[in-house]
């Protein structure tokens, strides 16, 4: 089954709970570091691409929430979208050698911090041309998946799409071998940028093998897709607010439905420290 994900219009405005809800869960944000280079990649999960859904979402801001926008302080929280697509936020070699992953399993924000994996890039003179740049590939195996990217020496930088880095050059583009997942370079900017390390009050700190195996436990349900929320059994204990067509559980948007889950990190790989 594909993994499928649309904007949801809601015609009803805030209501002041709405708001105490995400000011609860209002996330404060600490730079760590300045980067000189912003990247950003379209990410498909078999057909729907995330940056589409982003843009549909910022486009109907205006009725997705009847007149709310999502540029405020308070809207930020509603653009953490990234749990559409079982997608972890991802800060590599920080703190120094380990690799810290915040990832959204509600009612709970988990954090982990790992060593740094370092990946065994096999290297090949194919090229090819993504968005003008001239491009070298290779391939690895990652968490369980078998990648092929296309990384560009041109652009000195060794960083790429989640854990996907350490090549001598950007990584532009980035396919699973099974046609799940894929990243594609959308802009390139050569800006000073502050980082962000997000802090909330509801982040508990876990290992990245228990995080892994929760999330493929309630993900992975039958029960899911119908019913995101079928395994919180106290839904009164979060700061929850409803909506057409969802609800707003600790600060991020959960649909009446969800999605099937196609995790970037295979099973097979959780529990070993590869």
């Amino acid at each position: 089954m594909c993994l499928q994900m649309q904007a949801q219009n809601v015609t009803v405005g805030l209501s002041d709970d709405a708001i105490a809800a995400m000011h609860a869960a209002k996330i404060h944000q600490d730079s760590i570091d300045v980067s000189s280079l912003v990247v950003e990649y379209d990410y498909e999960c078999r057909s729907f691409p995330y940056r589409k859904f982003r843009k549909d979402q910022e486009r109907d801001s205006r009725d997705y929430m009847g007149g709310y926008e999502f540029t405020s302080d308070e809207g930020q929280v509603l653009l953490k979208m990234e749990s559409y697509c079982f997608m972890p936020e991802v800060w590599t070699n920080y703190p120094d050698g380990q690799t810290t992953v915040r990832d959204a399993v509600l009612p709970s924000i988990f954090e982990t911090q790992e060593e740094r994996k370092t990946i065994n890039w096999t290297l090949s003179e194919d090229t090819m041309t993504i968005g003008g740049y001239l491009c070298k590939t290779a391939s690895c195996e990652l968490h369980g998946r078998q990648w092929t990217v296309h990384y560009c020496e041109d652009i000195p930088t060794s960083a790429g799409p989640w854990k996907l880095c350490g090549l001598p050059g950007l990584i532009l583009e980035a396919s699973d071998h099974s046609g799940i997942h894929r990243f594609i370079l959308s802009n390139v900017q050569h800006i000073v940028s502050p980082i962000f390390m997000e802090h909330n009050a509801i982040t508990s700190k876990t290992s990245e093998a228990k995080l892994i195996k929760k999330r493929i436990k309630i993900f992975g349900n039958k029960h899911y897709p119908k019913n995101p929320l079928y395994h919180i059994t106290d839904l009164h204990s979060m700061d929850g607010v409803y909506c057409d067509k969802g609800k707003i559980e600790n600060g991020v948007f959960v649909s009446d439905t969800a999605h099937v889950y196609q995790p970037i990190r295979c099973q097979c790989d959780v529990g070993t420290n590869a």
